[in-house]
């Protein structure tokens, strides 16, 4: 099923290319490591510029770090936790931004421990010291995941950590467990030469949280004065992941084309990781990638509202639209 809609998928990009090349500045949310390698995959195979688009693409510093770059205008397009971004959104009301497609339909946000300092299942967290980047998706979505696991907050010692460091310390035991990513810092554990037998991934989407994970975002403005060129993005974008899952040595180069000092084989895996378990989800498999449920949504922003007081009223509708998918709601990559 893999090429089933390459022929519509190819449609849709070089029905809208243009003659001369629209810059379209893309902003990432992290530095350049197998996740986003079918982003370049869809810069090296020429979906972008069939599409009339010449694509740079920028790494960020964290999960919130390409929102404001994106209301601001300085980047059309980025790649952002879509929790940060309601956030973001009930903060900043009015704020030219929102997400319209859904990439990581289940999200990577976990807390990562060592089974030899005791870290296996969330109640293991209290009485240890957690680290946590304050910048962190993950950590952001830490005060849910606490509740919906009825951990007592004040029995954990939480160690503000950089990203640079936060792995590192993790392996040297100055601290028992972290928040982050599940590929990412499983897979960073794995570099440092922690066994993959003594590391305990908790998936936060498996102890309870109904949230979704990172998602394409545009400037608003930017999308009403250009929705064929935002339109054209996502479907490049699409073709990306779909020639990344069927070739993901090809990926991977066009990856470390960009990142020399990557370590290939690591950062495969860690694609490969990122696909199976956030992008291709059995809701993503039947109804293709790209758009969002209705119903979990609502769930979400009921979870979200349990630890974060909202300063407006939820609307599902200012965080997520989906009127530059494809009419069916998302892209067919499988």
């Amino acid at each position: 099923m893999l090429y089933r809609t390459i022929l519509a998928l190819a449609g849709i990009v070089a029905a809208s290319a243009a003659t001369a090349q629209e810059k379209m500045p893309f902003a990432l949310d992290w530095k350049f490591e197998g996740p986003s390698a079918p982003y370049f995959a869809a810069i090296d195979n020429g979906h972008f510029a069939a599409a009339g688009l010449d694509v740079e693409i920028s790494a960020g510093q964290g999960s919130l770090d390409a929102i404001p770059k994106v209301a601001t205008g300085a980047f059309p397009v980025g790649f952002a936790d879509i929790n940060s971004l309601i956030k973001f959104l009930d903060q900043n009301p009015g704020a030219p931004v929102t997400a319209v497609m859904m990439i990581y339909d289940k999200p990577p946000f976990a807390v990562v421990g060592r089974k030899s300092q005791g870290v296996m299942v969330p109640k293991d967290l209290e009485g240890r010291v957690l680290g946590a980047p304050p910048p962190d998706g993950a950590w952001a979505q830490f005060p849910a995941f606490a509740t919906a696991n009825d951990l007592d907050v004040s029995k954990i010692t939480v160690e503000p950590v950089g990203f640079p460091t936060r792995e590192p310390m993790l392996a040297e035991g100055k601290v028992d467990a972290v928040t982050g990513f599940s590929f990412s810092s499983f897979l960073n554990l794995v570099r440092l030469g922690v066994p993959e037998d003594d590391i305990s991934t908790i998936l936060m989407a498996d102890y309870g949280l109904a949230l979704y994970g990172n998602a394409i975002i545009v400037n608003t403005e930017f999308a009403a004065d250009n929705p064929d060129l935002v339109k054209s993005f996502l479907a490049a974008v699409a073709m990306g992941w779909k020639d990344a899952i069927a070739d993901p040595d090809a990926a991977i180069a066009s990856l470390t084309e960009r990142n020399p000092a990557a370590d290939a084989a690591l950062e495969k895996r860690r694609l490969m990781l990122a696909v199976d378990a956030n992008v291709m989800t059995d809701y993503v498999m039947a109804n293709g990638l790209g758009g969002v449920d209705p119903d979990r949504m609502a769930k979400a922003l009921e979870q979200f509202a349990e630890t974060y007081e909202f300063q407006g009223e939820p609307d599902a509708s200012l965080y997520f639209t989906d009127v530059y998918l494809p009419d069916s709601g998302g892209f067919m990559i499988n």
